[in-house]
Formats: structure tokens, sequence, C-alpha cells
């Protein structure tokens, strides 16, 4: 079974997270988190609370079934970072001209697996 958080419309450049997205990609839960927290990028911190967000996602569904495990047993199987939608603002230049200023959004989205399901 796969377990699932997205934090959509949030206000960062895909560009900035993709990077990051492809470095926790097939790695432990618990590793990815280890290695997120010492990056600099404020990006870290949005995928950070997605991952924390889909092992709590987890947790809470196998505590309902009975069965309990910890975040150690978790794969980071599918990391994404789609484009969000674009609001577009004008910044006024000189002879009247105005340039467009994009401020870009993304969808962050992570999916767990459990190790033996693999």
């Amino acid at each position: 079974m796969a377990y699932r958080a997205v934090h959509r419309y949030a206000r960062i450049s895909s560009r900035k997270v993709r990077p990051l997205a492809d470095l926790v990609r097939g790695k432990f839960a618990d590793e990815a988190l280890e290695v997120l927290r010492f990056q600099p990028h404020r990006g870290a911190r949005m995928l950070e609370k997605v991952i924390k967000s889909a092992v709590g996602n987890a947790q809470d569904t196998d505590q309902n079934s009975g069965r309990s495990f910890s975040a150690e047993e978790l794969v980071v199987v599918d990391a994404r970072v789609d484009g969000g939608p674009i609001v577009k603002r004008f910044q006024p230049r000189s002879r009247g001209q105005a340039f467009t200023i994009l401020k870009r959004s993304s969808h962050i989205s992570v999916e767990l697996k459990r190790i033996e399901e693999l």
C-alpha cells in the first residue's frame, strides 16, 4: 500500500525544489528527512514537511488497522514537484513600459511504501 502526502500551491518555483526531490527519491524516509535537515534551501523545509506528513499518514493508517511499525521501514518511492498556477504581476519601467513578473507556485507530492512491498 502506498502512503501519500501533497503540498499544493506551494509558493516556490518548481525548479528550486526538483533537485531536492531528486536527492531523496529512493531513500528510506528517515534518511531522507536527515538529508533534507542539513540542506540550506527553503524548498527543503517544504519537502521535509510533506515527507513527515506522509509518514504520519502511514502510521495513522496502520494504527487503525491494528499494526505498528517505524518510519525506518518506509521508502520514498516517488517525490514529484509539478508546476502550479502562475500569478502575473507588472513592474513599471522607464518610458511607460511594463515588465511582467511571474510568481510561480508548485505542487509537491511524495509517495512512500513499506520495504516489504517493493
